[in-house]
């Protein structure tokens, strides 16, 4: 037993010794019938708040209007609720009043019956008034109730039915399915961070296809992504993908991915290609184009996420994966320098992985990702940009004035560094007085007058 399933216990064995029912709900109580080791536990009670608050001295109120009330015990937080019924909801999230009730009656308000069940800790007995133990076993996300219901008190509820059938990898019953095709066109009414949460927790699963797939077919993808919805039928030249369509193409590279994935790589699956609708053309030779589908490409996906409220750091990286993902196919022409900063980039090993999946799901041509792997391992036994040989105070040393020159001068050591021409700062010294001393600008100068 972990400690914080022992603590979740002692929490409530003081409620009980007080007189109070307290039973664990929720998510704890499904991964406990599914054997698994519970990540959090909440604890439901027919304590009030003000209650609750006075049994323990470690408490905050999270949302006592609803009778929700942190209690804070050995480092961990436990969520105590009162049982309750709730009135209408007239936000898509929150009803407008409720009423402390019986434990029957607070099962009854939630979402799925897998989510609805109850553990009594003192007798080690789960408690189940809505049938979740048999859609546990049957593998089947339900709602309870109306699933209409359900999912107009809270429109999140049909994103969570998705992620829990994505992570789980059990079916969503077939009137609850219903009920969320027909209600999917109004998931945009609640708020654009609680949508983008769920879809994190779809597209980090390792079953994250079967997300994808769940998404379209619901009619949730076409809602909140229209951009990918519009890659269906967004032909692409055979020759180089024999896979399909961009949004199969996708699709796929979604499946080739390993289990454990980042943020930024897995949107940037989703983004790459998304500029690929609006910039398709046919050239006079009938082959399909897509000129400049990364760089415009990159602005749309920095509009996605800004819609969807994404960090600016995990922004940023993926914006930066998407403009660079076509500068892959010319990395074997790339001089030793470029090459070197190309791969010195923060996003470089992330956009590795993206270009594996990207061609392994296309024309399967792998020669530059195993051009690249090789390189990594050729530089990996020094800094690939290591610290700089000279620096603008030794220009200044030099008798240079400081201007917009010192910053060629130094990448161009930089160059010659990286690409093994310059080895020690004498030699890096040496080779800028020969270069751009006054008597080699003057050469340089006739040189040029002459070649005119």
């Amino acid at each position: 037993m972990s400690q914080m399933e022992k603590t979740a216990r002692e929490v409530a064995a003081r409620l009980r010794a007080r007189g109070h029912i307290a039973y664990f709900a929720g998510g704890c109580v499904r991964d406990m019938v599914r054997g698994l080791a519970a990540k959090d536990f909440d604890i439901a009670t027919d304590a009030t708040p003000d209650i609750v608050q006075k049994i323990f001295p470690h408490t905050y109120a999270v949302g006592a209007h609803f009778g929700v009330v942190v209690v804070v015990e050995n480092g961990f937080n436990f969520e105590v609720a009162t049982f309750r019924s709730d009135g209408a909801y007239l936000d898509q999230r929150h009803p407008v009043d409720v009423r402390f009730s019986s434990p029957e009656e607070d099962a009854k308000r939630r979402d799925f019956t897998i989510n609805g069940m109850f553990f009594d800790p003192e007798k080690n007995e789960v408690i189940d008034f809505i049938g979740g133990r048999a859609d546990l076993e049957a593998k089947l996300v339900r709602a309870i109730g109306d699933p209409a219901a359900r999912f107009a008190e809270d429109r999140l509820r049909m994103l969570r039915a998705v992620r829990f059938a994505t992570v789980l990898d059990y079916k969503i019953d077939n009137q609850t399915w219903d009920a969320l095709v027909a209600s999917a066109a109004s998931i945009n009414e609640i708020s654009a961070e609680r949508i983008r949460e769920e879809l994190l927790k779809i597209f980090l699963s390792p079953n994250r296809v079967r997300g994808w797939d769940l998404l379209d077919r619901s009619g949730l993808l076409r809602t909140i992504l229209p951009e990918l919805d519009a890659m269906k039928g967004c032909l692409q030249p055979e020759q180089f993908h024999p896979e399909g369509d961009v949004f199969e193409h996708t699709r796929l590279m979604l499946q080739l991915l390993p289990e454990k994935v980042s943020v930024p790589l897995v949107l940037s699956v989703l983004f790459h290609d998304v500029a690929k609708p609006v910039t398709a053309t046919v050239d006079e030779t009938g082959r399909i184009r897509f000129n400049e589908h990364d760089r415009i490409g990159a602005a749309m996906t920095e509009s996605i996420m800004e819609r969807l409220r994404f960090s600016r750091a995990e922004t940023e990286a993926v914006v930066e994966m998407v403009r660079q993902h076509m500068v892959f196919k010319d990395v074997p022409k790339m001089r030793v320098a470029k090459l070197k900063r190309f791969m010195a980039r923060p996003t470089f090993e992330e956009e590795l992985e993206l270009h594996r999946v990207d061609c392994a799901s296309s024309h399967r041509m792998m020669e530059n990702y195993e051009f690249l792997l090789r390189k990594r391992e050729e530089f990996a036994n020094e800094p690939i940009i290591p610290p700089p040989l000279v620096r603008g105070d030794d220009l200044i040393a030099l008798g240079m004035q400081p201007g917009p020159k010192f910053g060629e001068i130094l990448e161009a050591v930089e160059t010659g560094q990286l690409e093994g021409a310059l080895k020690d700062r004498q030699q890096a010294l040496d080779w800028i007085k020969r270069e751009y001393s006054s008597d080699a600008k003057a050469k340089k100068s006739r040189r040029s007058a002459r070649a005119r």
